[in-house]
């Protein structure tokens, strides 16, 4: 089963090819492609025809209700992939989808039910482990999220943001140290990586390194200007409320 990363939340779009009529290959087809290639515009109308003529297509429902996610309609994907839920009781992918619809509407309790839905059968599941450390960091539990993230890599070898986000819970937890020996080897490993230029940024400030800061700064502002918005930093890429401080507060210097 194939998972695919949107943005900083996991969901899962692409299920394996269903039982459905011939006749209806083609449509279902046009519907991936669309949905794959990130035009939702395109793909809600033709994810609507394929359920006109098969209602009861799980992996359909829940499909579309990645695509009515991602065009804002929270209500409406919640509605497709309970309905998903309904007719394929043991999938995983829907309840991580609806899960991430969930958090978009900051409702921890039930995006933290329908992820540990999921652990409790694949403990190892890299994109629970790591949505459900995104909502114990913003419930607060910067501990408990600092753990999932570090299951959440070793579950997914490779799984950089996942590693990233550990290192910023470190952060956030007064563990400096290991937070920065982390961003470096991740920037090592991945020099490219916006996020952990971003954060080694933020956290050589806070100790006093300001030209090395500034040095990281610059590779990261040049792969990603996201990152000078503190609304996108806490809502949407989720981390913890002392990085962000320390950033934006390295940025307002340097614009001084």
């Amino acid at each position: 089963m194939k998972r695919w990363l949107v943005g900083i939340l996991a969901v899962s779009l692409i299920w394996p090819w269903p039982a459905i009529a011939l006749d209806l290959q083609g449509l279902y087809q046009q519907a991936l492609n669309a949905s794959r290639s990130g035009d939702f515009v395109q793909a809600l109308p033709l994810w609507d025809r394929v359920l006109e003529q098969s209602p009861q297509d799980a992996a359909a429902l829940s499909n579309r209700g990645n695509v009515r996610l991602a065009l804002g309609d929270l209500d409406g994907a919640i509605e497709d992939q309970t309905l998903s839920i309904a007719l394929a009781p043991e999938e995983a992918d829907p309840h991580l989808n609806r899960g991430t619809a969930e958090e978009a509407l900051q409702d921890w309790s039930a995006a933290a039910a329908d992820y540990l839905w999921i652990l409790e059968r694949q403990p190892d599941d890299a994109s629970a482990l790591y949505n459900l450390g995104n909502v114990r960091g913003s419930e607060g539990d910067w501990n408990g999220a600092r753990d999932l993230y570090g299951k959440a890599s070793l579950a997914r070898p490779g799984f950089a943001m996942a590693r990233s986000s550990e290192a910023l819970a470190a952060w956030q937890e007064g563990d400096l140290a290991w937070a920065e020996l982390e961003l470096r080897k991740l920037i090592r490993r991945y020099p490219l990586f916006a996020d952990a230029r971003a954060a080694l940024s933020g956290l050589l400030w806070r100790q006093g390194s300001a030209g090395e800061a500034e040095s990281n700064w610059a590779a990261a502002a040049g792969l990603d200007q996201r990152y000078r918005q503190a609304d996108w930093l806490v809502d949407v890429r989720r981390w913890p409320p002392q990085p962000t401080q320390d950033l934006m507060a390295f940025l307002a210097l340097e614009k001084s």
